[in-house]
């Protein structure tokens, strides 16, 4: 989580997962596109490549770990 003092770090675990939009909003990845990937269809896959909203319960959290963002 947050660092209470001393220099704020990024935690890059969370900055190789997530992006911060320009208006602020955090992006992520959809689940469910790794494995097992023939017993679904095209459109299902096409939907699984796009990058979907983080919700606002967990946003902010996910910014006080990448504090340069």
């Amino acid at each position: 989580m947050a660092r209470e003092g001393g220099k704020a770090k990024t935690r890059k675990g969370v900055a190789k997962r997530f992006k911060v939009t320009g208006s602020g909003r955090v992006l992520r990845r959809k689940k469910g596109k790794r494995h097992i990937n023939r017993t679904k269809n095209a459109k299902r896959m096409r939907r699984l490549g796009q990058p979907a909203l983080v919700d606002k319960s967990i946003e902010k959290t996910i910014k006080a770990n990448m504090p340069f963002s």
